[in-house]
């Protein structure tokens, strides 16, 4: 897996109190506040459905409606090349995203999967037979299970053991074999799980490994396995098993480097990956498996290489490079390790990659600012692009779409001696304004913001009037090992200081309004959300934080077992207690009485990654400020929001919310 594919699989997958009085803050009189329904009472918490709700009025039928057409906006994913020549791909057409089969370039979809949860992925059997696998948990509990498709009765066997957490699911070149990791509740351990075809009395354990752990290739012959040991964003481990002696075998032994996204050449002798050996960036090399002799394939273009796929026979390999947030396919000819002519695409973001099995045609997802995720197809042989699937959005006009503007503000720091700049997306509101903002902050932290198709980012600004600005703020993946390690440990809030670099830079532009600026954000974004608000709540209008960490001694000690020693890299580990006390000082928990400005909560109850006790705690917290604090919690989530119900009312409160706090008219 690359830093990103190994990143995800880490993380396991991704994203308003009102009375009359308002202590230190207020509303414009222009704004009226927002009523909640007759029976409930401030502060109560009343269910509707699945949603636990505090404070959060009934939505206005306009809003309802106008969002619909936003809500309504799909994508389609590419899954894989059937063996009759279509596609799979995965999409929504009712609640959730299922799979979906294709047989020609913008022909019909045909449903195959009715799962009442999310279906985000299958892996087509390489046997001819059609079959394919998919994982789906449990209302967002993220404990996996890997189910059997069989296109031709249309039934579904489960393939792994209850209870459990299954990943990766990986076959090899025939088809005969599976092999996938497997982790156990409270466990920080990682099994790597081999099955022989279909028969799950086959199942075993072939090693066993503490940390994260993952399945990136079968050799050709299925005796082996690359194994990739997640450590860190900047630092992985790649290893040969045996699976007849159980021996392992580490590919660049002693060193300290990001590698991965193994894959077998076809010979089975040397290895292609990607590696930030020698180079702030990830390139893609091969290396000879025998004497750890390194080829560097592509040249070092000062951007991480994110996504790499051989094709079947080991001719041609395609990668994505992530060009300051934007996406380039690239390919190369194995034999000769010269670059060929690939596809020429528009800016927008690109991966999914996945060459058929005569490996004569690349199929891949692509987005861009004014167009959803849809699956191309790209014929090497005739060199010829084509569309596969148009998904429908909701009957918007995406030529009215704002598309971002990068912009590179100053913060508090230098490098070299010059101010260091932190890179941000603006999306600005039409007319000359002044706007009210909206920051919106990626989780991760090791992750980043891109500019791809975003239909709520546009309905901010169409019916809000809002500009949105999205920073990438120091500890994010994209600008080399050295940016994305500047928030670890001790340093966590010189990322805070950021988002306080960017408020000056906000209160310069005269078409911003400095006095009607929030800041929005998920996960590791929802406790960037918290302690801005405790930095600058005399700057902020207020916040909406989203399954965010409210504290991160109590988020170390109650998340999944197999996520701790993971975050404590990132994070710190609390068990020194230097960095304990240094954790409880910056947890926002702490900090709560800072907060007096309006804050959105919103959580999944079955959230392993950022249990929902990090939700309730940091709202009983606030209100104990006099501060107003709106909470949703849906009890069928996890780490936010897949279901369109729930996703759909998010969306209708934070837009009541968020016209409260910029002092808008009510909509009727």
């Amino acid at each position: 897996m690359t830093r990103t594919q190994l990143r995800s699989a880490s993380l396991g997958l991704l994203a308003v109190f009102l009375t009359s009085s308002f202590g230190p803050f207020a509303f414009a009189q222009t704004a009226p506040p927002a009523t909640t329904p007759a029976a409930q009472k401030p502060n109560e918490r009343v269910e509707r459905g699945n949603l636990v709700l505090e404070n959060v009025p009934v939505t206005p039928d306009s809003v309802r409606e106008r969002l619909i057409q936003y809500q309504n906006v799909r994508s389609a994913s590419f899954q894989g090349f059937t063996p009759e020549g279509g596609i799979l791909i995965a999409t929504r057409f009712a609640e959730v995203p299922q799979i979906h089969e294709v047989k020609m370039p913008l022909g019909a979809r045909s449903q195959l999967t009715y799962a009442a949860e999310p279906i985000g992925g299958a892996s087509i059997r390489p046997d001819g037979s059609g079959t394919f696998v998919y994982g789906k948990d449990k209302g967002g509990d993220e404990f996996f299970q890997a189910y059997l498709f069989d296109r031709k009765n249309g039934r579904a066997t489960q393939l792994t053991e209850p209870g459990t957490r299954n990943e990766g699911l990986t076959w090899s070149r025939d088809g005969k074999v599976a092999a996938w990791t497997i982790t156990r509740s409270g466990q920080t351990k990682r099994e790597i799980m081999v099955m022989t075809g279909t028969d799950t009395a086959s199942r075993k354990v072939v090693f066993t490994g503490e940390g994260s752990w993952g399945v990136d290739d079968f050799s050709p012959d299925g005796t082996k396995l690359i194994l990739g040991n997640y450590i860190s964003v900047t630092e992985s481990k790649m290893f040969v098993l045996d699976l007849a002696s159980g021996k392992t075998t580490e590919i660049k032994p002693g060193k300290a480097i990001a590698l991965g996204g193994g894959t077998f050449s076809a010979d089975g002798k040397f290895i292609f990956a990607v590696s930030d050996e020698d180079s702030q960036f990830q390139r893609v090399v091969k290396i000879e498996i025998a004497t750890g002799a390194t080829t560097v394939l592509t040249p070092n273009t000062n951007w991480d290489v994110e996504e790499v796929e051989l094709s079947k026979d080991g001719r041609i390999l395609a990668y994505v490079v992530n060009v300051d947030g934007k996406s380039e396919l690239n390919l190369i000819d194995t034999a000769t390790e010269k670059a060929i002519s690939g596809p020429k695409l528009p800016p927008g973001l690109l991966g999914g990659l996945s060459f058929n099995d005569a490996g004569n045609k690349l199929g891949f997802t692509f987005s861009s600012a004014k167009s959803p995720g849809d699956v191309w197809v790209f014929d090497l042989k005739t060199a010829n692009l084509t569309r596969w699937t148009e998904s429908e959005i909701g009957g918007l006009n995406p030529e009215t779409f704002v598309e971002a503007e990068l912009i590179r503000y100053p913060t508090f720091d230098t490098v070299n001696g010059k101010p260091r700049t932190i890179p941000a997306f603006v999306y600005r509101a039409p007319g000359k304004g002044p706007s009210p903002v909206i920051i919106d902050i990626h989780g991760g932290p090791e992750g980043q913001s891109r500019p791809g198709f975003g239909p709520t980012r546009q309905y901010w600004i169409d019916e809000l009037g809002a500009t949105v600005i999205v920073p990438n703020v120091r500890g994010s993946t994209g600008y080399g090992k050295d940016f994305v390690s500047l928030d670890n440990g001790f340093k966590r809030e010189d990322s805070v200081k950021d988002i306080g670099a960017l408020l000056d830079w906000i209160a310069t532009q005269p078409g911003l309004d400095k006095n009607r600026v929030v800041v929005y954000g998920g996960s590791y974004g929802g406790y960037m959300v918290l302690a801005s608000l405790t930095h600058f709540n005399d700057r902020l209008a207020g916040g909406v934080n989203i399954v965010g960490i409210s504290s991160f001694l109590t988020f170390l000690q109650n998340t999944q077992g197999y996520r701790v020693d993971l975050r404590r890299v990132e994070y710190g580990d609390e068990r020194d207690p230097a960095m304990r006390a240094h954790l409880e000082k910056i947890s926002p928990l702490t900090n709560a009485s800072k907060i007096t400005k309006p804050l959105f909560v919103i959580q999944g109850l079955n959230d392993p990654r950022v249990p929902y006790t990090e939700a309730e705690q940091i709202t009983t917290k606030v209100r104990a400020n006099g501060a107003n604090v709106w909470f949703m919690m849906a009890k069928d989530e996890g780490h936010g929001f897949r279901k369109k119900a729930n996703r759909d009312a998010q969306r209708e409160a934070e837009t009541l919310w968020f016209r409260q706090v910029f002092g808008q008219k009510p909509a009727q």
